[in-house]
């Protein structure tokens, strides 16, 4: 199914918010709980899979959505379709402060590969399953890297990541990561995770045990602030959880 063109722009810096045009007609798919507004005309609905298969099963439905409610996914994704005149808009926005970026999937040979959080809406027509990575590092180390999400289409897709977003390049490299730190990349590239390399630097190195290693050619996405790494400088400083308070006298 060839997906649905839609018309978008991203607004503000820090706290960005996705507002997607609609033409009478197109549908755009998102998780739940992303919406901010809509405007009359766009009715939305509940259902199970993202659409992308209009002859798919009730089988292949529940075999989807069972791979979703295993690795903590809804199983269930919001259709937003307009149903109206002229054109109709409707806004998205992350569940945490960071950065929106719109990835072309058709221009980057039809598939990326993210973390599970990361995505955020995406044109009807997109297919978004749940992989899990083949490599044993991954498997037994690589925490949430180790369920990663995959979509594909020829369409718009929508990311979103903690901080800021880099977007990288490689021809024929190796990267290495901080495993919170990786937002999505393209097929091509190999993922696995590795232990960190001297027992002084995986006790006092402050970088953590595990780093993510992408090698070969392909687009690689960062995020500058994981929300897990936010989140744990928060609970730090948090006086009701036993962190310091740094208010001013």
């Amino acid at each position: 199914m060839r997906s649905h063109e839609i018309d978008y722009r991203i607004l503000g810096n820090a706290m960005q918010l996705l507002e997607i045009e609609l033409d009478p007609g197109e549908t755009v798919i998102a998780e739940a709980g992303n919406m901010t507004f809509m405007e009359e005309g766009i009715r939305f609905e509940t259902r199970m899979g993202d659409g992308s298969d209009p002859d798919q099963g009730l089988f292949g439905k529940l075999f989807s959505a069972g791979k979703r409610w295993m690795t903590g996914e809804s199983i269930f994704m919001t259709h937003f379709t307009h149903e109206g005149k002229g054109k109709a808009q409707v806004a998205f926005a992350a569940p945490y402060p960071g950065s929106i970026e719109a990835v072309h999937l058709g221009d980057i040979g039809g598939g990326l590969i993210c973390q599970k959080d990361a995505f955020l809406a995406a044109a009807l027509g997109t297919s978004i399953d749940v992989v899990f990575s083949r490599r044993l590092g991954a498997g037994f180390f690589g925490g949430e890297g180790f369920i990663l999400q995959k979509l594909k289409g020829d369409g718009l897709a929508f990311i979103h990541a903690g901080g800021t977003l880099v977007r990288r390049r490689l021809n024929n490299q190796t990267l290495r990561v901080d495993t919170g730190c990786l937002v999505a990349f393209t097929p091509g590239l190999d993922y696995d995770i590795e232990l960190s390399r001297g027992l002084k630097t995986m006790l006092f190195g402050g970088e953590g045990l595990f780093l993510t290693t992408l090698s070969g050619t392909g687009e690689v996405w960062l995020q500058s602030l994981p929300f897990s790494r936010l989140a744990d400088r928060i609970i730090a400083h948090a006086p009701a959880l036993g962190g310091k308070e740094q208010g001013e006298d």
